[in-house]
């Protein structure tokens, strides 16, 4: 796969002859501009999507978080307090 642009310094020159052929002198330095800035807003795009991925997964949502009991996660038996009356039944 890599051989197919395996290209020398004659190959080189005879696409930018092409190039220069097909474009015009003058046309040239309009598509490298445009070229240079659609590269510049391709890595805006890509620094901003990254940005947003790293603070998505760096805030946690707050209904996710959970509280954690005190007691290690055990639950204690609740303890019932009967009421009775000291006095004897007649």
């Amino acid at each position: 796969m890599f051989a197919l642009f395996d290209l020398g310094g004659g190959q080189i020159l005879l696409i930018l002859a092409l190039i220069l052929v097909f474009f015009g002198a003058r046309r040239i330095p309009e598509l490298a501009k445009g070229l240079g800035q659609g590269i510049k807003e391709f890595k805006k795009a890509t620094r901003e999507v990254t940005d947003e991925i790293n603070s998505a997964a760096d805030a946690t949502p707050p209904s996710s978080q959970k509280k954690l009991p005190t007691n290690g996660g055990q639950s204690q038996p609740q303890q019932t307090v009967s009421q009775t009356s000291d006095t004897p039944k007649s």
